[in-house]
């Protein structure tokens, strides 16, 4: 329950601080780089841990949280302002994004996190349960490519020029990559302490990797 309150949260976070687009110097980002990652970490412990059907539960909760959380903005932003307030414009900038870039985070957002959990459930069972680092770090690296890979171009196709969308589609999926392999100590941690609480280290034997089948565990 932990762990899927914590995703719920950092995908909601990320989904308001991405539309910030971030000079890194050598490469161009978005802010939701600051949290974003945090969930492709959280997916791949529920996954070693609890295995693919809870991951699949609570992809599809932080999907439908942060669509809750979505809908209650923008009808808080349609709310007629007080006339002494003049925060409207900026309230509406900020938290107002576009169709389009909603419609381009939420496809990501799934594709790329049912990415990175059917790659860590099936790096698992093929290694017998050992490296989990490297499982750790691999599936980040598909599941962050896909999800940019979908993203950026859903998002500003059109609107970016062609190089800067190829520029945070490599930038993202790299920086993130590099960010689960910096906190790596901390997650082999807690996977170890989520075992040794939890009893369990459950292998997908015998699990179906359909991503609608949101209840089948």
């Amino acid at each position: 329950m932990f762990l899927a309150v914590v995703f719920s949260v950092f995908l909601i976070l990320a989904n308001l601080l991405e539309v910030k687009i971030v000079d890194m110097g050598l490469f161009t980002a978005t802010g939701g780089l600051i949290v974003f990652p945090m969930s492709y970490i959280i997916n791949d412990c529920i996954v070693e841990v609890y295995g693919f059907r809870y991951a699949r539960f609570v992809i599809w909760l932080g999907f439908f949280m942060n669509l809750l959380a979505v809908i209650i903005i923008h009808l808080a932003i349609y709310l007629p302002p007080d006339a002494s307030w003049s925060g409207q414009a900026a309230f509406a900038t900020t938290f107002g994004s576009s169709a389009r870039i909603l419609m381009a985070s939420f496809l990501a957002m799934i594709c790329g996190s049912m990415v990175n959990a059917y790659v860590m459930s099936k790096m698992k069972l093929g290694h017998a349960g050992r490296y989990f680092s490297l499982r750790a770090v691999a599936s980040t690296l598909f599941g962050e490519s896909v999800d940019s890979v979908v993203f950026f171009p859903v998002a500003f196709f059109g609107v970016l020029p062609n190089e800067v969308i190829l520029s945070l589609i490599v930038a993202q999926a790299g920086l993130k990559t590099l960010y689960e392999i910096l906190v790596l100590p901390v997650t082999v941690r807690l996977v170890k302490f989520l075992k040794q609480k939890e009893q369990m280290d459950v292998y997908d034997y015998e699990v179906s990797y359909k991503w609608w089948k949101i209840f089948d565990f």
